[in-house]
Protein backbone atom coordinates (compact mmCIF):
# COMPACT_ATOMS: atom_id res chain seq x y z
CA UNK A 1 0.00 0.00 0.00
CA UNK A 2 2.80 2.46 0.19
CA UNK A 3 3.43 2.90 -3.25
CA UNK A 4 -0.44 3.79 -3.37
CA UNK A 5 -0.16 6.18 -1.21
CA UNK A 6 3.05 7.93 -2.99
CA UNK A 7 0.62 8.31 -5.79
CA UNK A 8 -2.02 9.73 -3.51
CA UNK A 9 0.69 12.41 -2.77
CA UNK A 10 1.75 13.03 -6.28
CA UNK A 11 -1.99 13.87 -7.31
CA UNK A 12 -2.75 16.27 -5.22
CA UNK A 13 0.41 18.52 -6.28
CA UNK A 14 -0.52 22.27 -6.92
CA UNK A 15 -3.95 21.13 -5.61
CA UNK A 16 -6.70 22.87 -3.71
CA UNK A 17 -8.96 20.31 -1.39
CA UNK A 18 -11.11 20.60 0.40
CA UNK A 19 -12.81 18.77 3.46
CA UNK A 20 -15.82 18.51 4.73
CA UNK A 21 -16.23 17.79 8.59
CA UNK A 22 -12.78 18.08 8.47
CA UNK A 23 -12.19 18.30 11.79
CA UNK A 24 -13.35 14.66 12.68
CA UNK A 25 -11.04 11.60 12.91
CA UNK A 26 -11.15 11.16 8.68
CA UNK A 27 -9.87 14.76 8.36
CA UNK A 28 -6.85 14.71 11.07
CA UNK A 29 -5.73 11.90 8.91
CA UNK A 30 -6.26 13.07 5.91
CA UNK A 31 -4.88 16.51 6.40
CA UNK A 32 -1.43 14.17 7.74
CA UNK A 33 -1.06 13.05 4.44
CA UNK A 34 -2.19 16.02 2.55
CA UNK A 35 0.63 17.87 4.76
CA UNK A 36 3.07 15.75 3.36
CA UNK A 37 2.45 16.63 0.05
CA UNK A 38 2.46 19.15 -2.55
CA UNK A 39 -0.87 20.22 -1.85
CA UNK A 40 -1.56 23.87 -2.49
CA UNK A 41 -4.35 24.37 0.30
CA UNK A 42 -6.56 22.47 2.26
CA UNK A 43 -9.64 23.74 3.47
CA UNK A 44 -11.14 22.84 6.45
CA UNK A 45 -14.83 22.88 6.69
CA UNK A 46 -16.56 21.95 9.90
CA UNK A 47 -19.38 23.76 12.02
CA UNK A 48 -17.26 23.33 15.58
CA UNK A 49 -15.36 26.27 16.38
CA UNK A 50 -13.34 24.66 19.00
CA UNK A 51 -12.21 21.83 17.06
CA UNK A 52 -10.92 24.54 14.22
CA UNK A 53 -8.97 26.30 16.53
CA UNK A 54 -7.25 23.38 18.14
CA UNK A 55 -6.25 22.27 14.79
CA UNK A 56 -4.93 25.42 14.06
CA UNK A 57 -3.20 25.76 16.40
CA UNK A 58 -1.79 22.23 16.36
CA UNK A 59 -0.65 22.84 12.86
CA UNK A 60 0.24 26.19 12.06
CA UNK A 61 0.25 25.52 8.64
CA UNK A 62 -0.10 28.25 6.30
CA UNK A 63 -1.70 25.72 3.61
CA UNK A 64 -4.57 25.01 6.04
CA UNK A 65 -8.09 27.42 5.69
CA UNK A 66 -10.66 26.91 7.68
CA UNK A 67 -14.33 27.90 7.30
CA UNK A 68 -16.89 27.89 9.62
CA UNK A 69 -20.19 26.48 8.19
CA UNK A 70 -22.76 23.92 8.17
CA UNK A 71 -23.23 21.85 5.00
CA UNK A 72 -27.28 22.66 5.82
CA UNK A 73 -26.37 25.98 4.83
CA UNK A 74 -25.51 26.40 0.90
CA UNK A 75 -24.12 29.50 1.09
CA UNK A 76 -21.57 28.79 3.48
CA UNK A 77 -20.88 25.92 1.21
CA UNK A 78 -20.60 28.45 -1.64
CA UNK A 79 -17.83 30.64 -0.27
CA UNK A 80 -15.80 27.77 0.72
CA UNK A 81 -16.00 25.81 -2.58
CA UNK A 82 -14.92 28.48 -4.90
CA UNK A 83 -11.66 27.59 -6.59
CA UNK A 84 -11.81 24.03 -5.11
CA UNK A 85 -10.08 21.08 -7.08
CA UNK A 86 -11.05 17.62 -5.12
CA UNK A 87 -13.58 17.72 -2.27
CA UNK A 88 -14.07 14.54 0.37
CA UNK A 89 -17.48 15.01 1.70
CA UNK A 90 -17.28 13.15 5.71
CA UNK A 91 -19.85 15.31 7.12
CA UNK A 92 -22.36 13.74 8.94
CA UNK A 93 -24.33 12.69 12.01
CA UNK A 94 -22.83 9.33 12.84
CA UNK A 95 -24.23 8.01 16.06
CA UNK A 96 -27.02 5.98 15.48
CA UNK A 97 -29.02 6.86 18.74
CA UNK A 98 -28.62 10.23 18.28
CA UNK A 99 -29.96 9.93 14.59
CA UNK A 100 -32.94 7.55 15.92
CA UNK A 101 -34.29 9.51 18.09
CA UNK A 102 -33.78 12.66 15.80
CA UNK A 103 -33.91 11.33 12.24
CA UNK A 104 -34.79 14.91 10.78
CA UNK A 105 -31.71 15.99 11.51
CA UNK A 106 -29.90 13.28 10.24
CA UNK A 107 -32.04 13.89 7.20
CA UNK A 108 -31.12 17.32 7.07
CA UNK A 109 -27.30 16.95 7.71
CA UNK A 110 -26.61 13.16 5.19
CA UNK A 111 -28.78 13.85 2.76
CA UNK A 112 -29.94 17.50 2.24
CA UNK A 113 -26.41 18.77 3.42
CA UNK A 114 -24.93 16.18 0.82
CA UNK A 115 -27.28 17.32 -2.00
CA UNK A 116 -26.08 21.12 -1.05
CA UNK A 117 -22.57 19.69 -1.67
CA UNK A 118 -22.37 17.75 -4.80
CA UNK A 119 -24.99 20.70 -6.06
CA UNK A 120 -22.18 23.02 -5.42
CA UNK A 121 -19.09 21.53 -6.26
CA UNK A 122 -20.78 21.03 -9.57
CA UNK A 123 -21.51 24.66 -9.73
CA UNK A 124 -18.07 25.58 -8.93
CA UNK A 125 -16.86 23.13 -11.38
CA UNK A 126 -14.57 20.90 -9.05
CA UNK A 127 -12.74 18.11 -10.54
CA UNK A 128 -13.11 15.54 -8.16
CA UNK A 129 -15.86 14.73 -5.16
CA UNK A 130 -15.84 11.78 -3.11
CA UNK A 131 -18.40 11.50 -0.64
CA UNK A 132 -18.31 8.66 2.14
CA UNK A 133 -20.73 6.20 3.64
CA UNK A 134 -21.06 3.35 5.75
CA UNK A 135 -21.85 -0.23 5.79
CA UNK A 136 -24.93 0.84 7.65
CA UNK A 137 -26.16 2.08 4.02
CA UNK A 138 -27.10 -1.27 3.35
CA UNK A 139 -30.31 -3.04 4.08
CA UNK A 140 -30.42 -0.01 6.54
CA UNK A 141 -32.98 -0.52 9.60
CA UNK A 142 -32.06 2.77 11.43
CA UNK A 143 -31.58 6.16 10.59
CA UNK A 144 -28.82 6.99 10.48
CA UNK A 145 -27.66 3.73 7.87
CA UNK A 146 -30.86 4.88 5.95
CA UNK A 147 -29.55 8.58 5.86
CA UNK A 148 -26.72 7.58 4.32
CA UNK A 149 -28.12 4.90 1.79
CA UNK A 150 -30.02 8.36 0.20
CA UNK A 151 -26.88 10.17 0.27
CA UNK A 152 -25.64 7.63 -1.97
CA UNK A 153 -28.61 7.80 -4.05
CA UNK A 154 -28.51 11.31 -4.21
CA UNK A 155 -24.46 11.33 -5.67
CA UNK A 156 -26.16 8.63 -7.61
CA UNK A 157 -28.56 10.51 -9.35
CA UNK A 158 -26.33 13.53 -9.45
CA UNK A 159 -23.76 11.51 -11.22
CA UNK A 160 -26.32 9.99 -13.69
CA UNK A 161 -27.43 13.45 -14.50
CA UNK A 162 -24.11 14.78 -15.50
CA UNK A 163 -23.73 15.50 -19.15
CA UNK A 164 -19.65 15.54 -19.27
CA UNK A 165 -17.34 14.28 -16.64
CA UNK A 166 -16.37 18.02 -15.72
CA UNK A 167 -17.24 16.85 -12.10
CA UNK A 168 -16.61 13.48 -10.98
CA UNK A 169 -18.86 12.10 -8.46
CA UNK A 170 -18.23 8.92 -6.60
CA UNK A 171 -18.92 7.33 -3.04
CA UNK A 172 -16.70 5.34 -0.56
CA UNK A 173 -18.05 2.15 1.71
CA UNK A 174 -16.68 0.95 4.31
CA UNK A 175 -17.26 -0.63 8.16
CA UNK A 176 -16.52 0.42 11.27
CA UNK A 177 -12.97 2.49 11.72
CA UNK A 178 -10.99 1.34 14.62
CA UNK A 179 -10.68 3.90 17.28
CA UNK A 180 -12.69 6.50 15.87
CA UNK A 181 -15.59 8.46 16.96
CA UNK A 182 -18.19 5.79 17.87
CA UNK A 183 -16.14 3.00 17.87
CA UNK A 184 -16.91 0.87 20.77
CA UNK A 185 -12.59 0.64 21.32
CA UNK A 186 -12.30 3.66 22.78
CA UNK A 187 -15.17 2.95 25.54
CA UNK A 188 -13.71 -0.49 26.42
CA UNK A 189 -10.27 0.88 26.81
CA UNK A 190 -12.18 3.85 29.02
CA UNK A 191 -13.85 0.77 31.35
CA UNK A 192 -10.88 -1.19 31.53
CA UNK A 193 -8.81 1.84 32.97
CA UNK A 194 -11.20 2.41 35.37
CA UNK A 195 -11.91 -1.05 36.27
CA UNK A 196 -15.19 -1.54 35.36
CA UNK A 197 -17.26 -4.21 33.23
CA UNK A 198 -16.79 -4.32 29.58
CA UNK A 199 -20.52 -3.49 28.22
CA UNK A 200 -20.83 -6.03 25.20
CA UNK A 201 -24.11 -5.57 23.68
CA UNK A 202 -24.37 -9.72 22.25
CA UNK A 203 -21.35 -11.81 22.43
CA UNK A 204 -21.83 -12.59 18.75
CA UNK A 205 -22.64 -9.57 17.32
CA UNK A 206 -19.69 -9.16 14.22
CA UNK A 207 -18.09 -5.88 12.91
CA UNK A 208 -16.10 -5.43 10.28
CA UNK A 209 -12.31 -3.84 11.71
CA UNK A 210 -10.84 -1.19 9.13
CA UNK A 211 -7.56 1.04 10.58
CA UNK A 212 -8.44 4.77 9.71
CA UNK A 213 -5.09 4.63 7.27
CA UNK A 214 -7.06 2.23 5.57
CA UNK A 215 -10.11 3.90 4.99
CA UNK A 216 -7.93 6.77 3.87
CA UNK A 217 -6.49 4.36 1.01
CA UNK A 218 -9.81 3.93 0.11
CA UNK A 219 -11.18 7.58 -0.59
CA UNK A 220 -7.40 7.92 -2.39
CA UNK A 221 -8.03 5.07 -4.76
CA UNK A 222 -11.37 6.33 -5.48
CA UNK A 223 -10.20 9.32 -6.27
CA UNK A 224 -7.69 8.19 -8.66
CA UNK A 225 -9.81 5.67 -10.16
CA UNK A 226 -13.55 6.97 -10.22
CA UNK A 227 -15.34 6.89 -13.31
CA UNK A 228 -19.05 8.69 -13.25
CA UNK A 229 -20.79 7.32 -10.10
CA UNK A 230 -18.81 4.84 -9.14
CA UNK A 231 -19.16 3.14 -5.78
CA UNK A 232 -15.91 1.48 -4.02
CA UNK A 233 -16.40 -1.07 -1.18
CA UNK A 234 -13.33 -1.33 1.15
CA UNK A 235 -12.89 -5.56 1.87
CA UNK A 236 -11.97 -5.76 5.91
CA UNK A 237 -11.96 -8.51 8.10
CA UNK A 238 -14.61 -8.73 10.99
CA UNK A 239 -14.56 -10.24 14.72
CA UNK A 240 -17.54 -11.26 17.01
CA UNK A 241 -17.88 -8.35 19.69
CA UNK A 242 -17.02 -10.72 22.67
CA UNK A 243 -13.36 -11.52 20.84
CA UNK A 244 -12.89 -7.98 20.34
CA UNK A 245 -13.29 -7.18 23.92
CA UNK A 246 -11.26 -9.87 24.86
CA UNK A 247 -8.57 -9.30 22.64
CA UNK A 248 -8.27 -6.00 24.28
CA UNK A 249 -8.74 -7.82 28.07
CA UNK A 250 -5.42 -9.48 27.38
CA UNK A 251 -3.45 -6.66 25.78
CA UNK A 252 -3.93 -4.81 29.17
CA UNK A 253 -3.84 -7.79 31.34
CA UNK A 254 -7.06 -6.83 33.04
CA UNK A 255 -9.77 -9.21 34.49
CA UNK A 256 -12.81 -7.25 34.55
CA UNK A 257 -15.85 -8.90 33.92
CA UNK A 258 -18.19 -8.28 30.44
CA UNK A 259 -21.43 -7.55 31.02
CA UNK A 260 -23.85 -8.32 28.58
CA UNK A 261 -26.28 -5.37 28.53
CA UNK A 262 -27.99 -5.94 25.02
CA UNK A 263 -28.90 -4.06 21.62
CA UNK A 264 -29.44 -0.46 21.35
CA UNK A 265 -31.35 1.25 19.61
CA UNK A 266 -31.61 0.08 15.80
CA UNK A 267 -28.24 -2.10 16.41
CA UNK A 268 -27.99 -4.89 13.69
CA UNK A 269 -26.16 -8.54 14.52
CA UNK A 270 -24.04 -8.15 11.76
CA UNK A 271 -23.36 -5.51 8.73
CA UNK A 272 -23.37 -5.70 4.74
CA UNK A 273 -20.81 -3.93 2.84
CA UNK A 274 -22.11 -4.95 -0.21
CA UNK A 275 -25.16 -6.85 -1.65
CA UNK A 276 -25.46 -9.66 -4.14
CA UNK A 277 -27.18 -7.27 -6.48
CA UNK A 278 -24.05 -5.27 -6.14
CA UNK A 279 -21.61 -8.08 -6.49
CA UNK A 280 -23.74 -9.48 -9.48
CA UNK A 281 -22.21 -6.12 -11.48
CA UNK A 282 -19.16 -5.20 -9.34
CA UNK A 283 -15.33 -5.31 -10.80
CA UNK A 284 -12.96 -7.35 -7.82
CA UNK A 285 -10.29 -4.97 -7.68
CA UNK A 286 -8.31 -7.08 -5.16
CA UNK A 287 -8.41 -4.52 -1.50
CA UNK A 288 -11.39 -3.13 -3.43
CA UNK A 289 -14.93 -4.00 -5.08
CA UNK A 290 -16.10 -1.72 -7.93
CA UNK A 291 -19.86 -1.09 -8.21
CA UNK A 292 -20.48 1.04 -11.39
CA UNK A 293 -23.65 3.32 -11.01
CA UNK A 294 -26.94 2.15 -12.85
CA UNK A 295 -27.58 4.54 -15.84
CA UNK A 296 -30.64 2.94 -16.88
CA UNK A 297 -33.05 6.12 -17.78
CA UNK A 298 -36.85 5.73 -16.26
CA UNK A 299 -37.70 3.90 -19.52
CA UNK A 300 -35.74 1.22 -18.76
CA UNK A 301 -38.38 -1.44 -18.18
CA UNK A 302 -39.47 -1.32 -21.83
CA UNK A 303 -36.28 -3.09 -22.64
CA UNK A 304 -36.90 -5.78 -20.05
CA UNK A 305 -36.43 -9.33 -21.48
CA UNK A 306 -35.49 -11.68 -18.69
CA UNK A 307 -34.01 -11.32 -15.87
CA UNK A 308 -30.16 -12.35 -14.24
CA UNK A 309 -30.54 -16.10 -12.56
CA UNK A 310 -27.19 -15.65 -11.04
CA UNK A 311 -27.73 -13.54 -8.12
CA UNK A 312 -29.26 -17.30 -6.43
CA UNK A 313 -25.85 -18.49 -6.28
CA UNK A 314 -24.02 -14.98 -4.76
CA UNK A 315 -24.18 -14.18 -1.24
CA UNK A 316 -24.05 -10.48 0.07
CA UNK A 317 -20.84 -9.62 1.74
CA UNK A 318 -21.27 -9.54 5.11
CA UNK A 319 -19.15 -9.10 9.03
CA UNK A 320 -20.57 -12.66 9.12
CA UNK A 321 -19.06 -13.98 6.22
CA UNK A 322 -15.65 -12.01 5.36
CA UNK A 323 -12.40 -13.37 6.89
CA UNK A 324 -13.24 -13.79 10.79
CA UNK A 325 -10.26 -12.82 13.08
CA UNK A 326 -9.39 -14.62 15.72
CA UNK A 327 -8.49 -13.39 19.47
CA UNK A 328 -4.70 -13.36 18.50
CA UNK A 329 -5.56 -11.71 15.13
CA UNK A 330 -7.63 -9.08 16.42
CA UNK A 331 -4.84 -7.87 19.36
CA UNK A 332 -2.00 -7.77 16.43
CA UNK A 333 -4.06 -5.58 14.84
CA UNK A 334 -4.97 -3.83 17.91
CA UNK A 335 -1.53 -3.02 18.33
CA UNK A 336 -1.05 -1.68 14.96
CA UNK A 337 -3.25 1.18 15.81
CA UNK A 338 -1.42 4.49 17.41
CA UNK A 339 -4.05 5.05 19.43
CA UNK A 340 -4.02 1.64 21.26
CA UNK A 341 -0.70 2.12 21.24
CA UNK A 342 -0.55 5.01 23.67
CA UNK A 343 -3.25 3.68 25.72
CA UNK A 344 -0.97 0.90 26.23
CA UNK A 345 2.35 3.01 26.76
CA UNK A 346 0.40 5.33 29.40
CA UNK A 347 -0.26 1.75 31.44
CA UNK A 348 3.11 -0.17 31.53
CA UNK A 349 2.09 -2.41 28.70
CA UNK A 350 4.36 -1.34 26.00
Amino acid sequence: MQKQGLNMKKSFAGATVLITGGTGSFGNELLDLLRDSEVQEVRIFSRDELKQELMRIRYADPKLKFYIGDVRDRDSLERAMSGVNYVFHAAALKQVPSCEFFPTQAVQTNVMGSSNVIEEAIRNKVSRVVCLSTDKAVYPINAMGMTKALMEKVTTAAARAMNSDQTILSSVRYGNVMCSRGSVIPLFIKQIKAGKPLTVTVSDMTRFLLPLSQAIELVGFALQNAAQGDLFVRKAPACTVEVLAQALKNLFASDVPVKIIGMRHGEKIYETLATREELLKADDMGDYYRVPMDNRDLNYSKYFTEGDTRGASIEDYTSHNTERLDIAEVENLLLSLPEVRTELEQVGRL
